[in-house]
């Protein structure tokens, strides 16, 4: 079950121009000096059981601004999440590309070829399926665990050097 724990908008510290930013509860990576810490509990926030537009009426308002860019998943990890949630954020996700010509940004621990291989060898289950349309409605995906020794100010939109931004659309999944 999906749990977001807040939308922040406008926000522009979490992807290219002005965003919508849902916060989603739960990571198992645990990053040492992540700075979302408090996002870590899978068991706070609001739950989104099965009906996935209850965050899209929220959202609604603010993807019909013509200055909104786009909107922003981030965490927790909005990967790290069982199969429910994830089909969520695929919904999610499809309905944002139907109803809008906003971009999708996502931010997760996970490395992008890591998720590619899951998916190609597990192709029916589940988690891969859902994966798999989360990743084709991504527009840019930042990768890769927070490593305090790696952390820099010199990133823009990540917090260490090692975390990649990579701009989906020429993707194939």
């Amino acid at each position: 079950m999906l749990r977001i724990l807040d939308i922040t908008a406008p926000d522009i510290v979490n992807g290219n121009g002005i965003r919508i930013t849902l916060w989603v509860s739960g990571c198992t990576h645990k990053c040492k000096g992540c700075h979302n810490a408090w996002t870590w509990d899978y068991n706070q926030g609001k739950p989104y059981r099965e009906n996935i537009h209850e965050i899209s009426k929220q959202l609604t308002d603010w993807l019909k601004r013509d200055y909104v860019d786009g909107i922003t998943i981030s965490g927790g990890d909005p990967l790290d999440q069982d199969d429910d949630a994830l089909w969520q954020l695929a919904t999610l996700t499809d309905w944002v590309k139907e109803e809008s010509n906003k971009t999708v940004w996502i931010y997760t621990g996970y490395v992008y070829e890591d998720l590619l291989k899951e998916i190609e060898d597990n192709p029916n289950n589940e988690r891969s399926k859902a994966l798999r349309v989360i990743l084709k409605n991504t527009d840019v995906l930042v990768d890769g665990p927070f490593i305090q020794e790696k952390r820099s100010f010199d990133c823009p939109f990540r917090g260490s050097s090692n975390q990649r931004i990579l701009y989906m659309s020429s993707s194939k999944h």
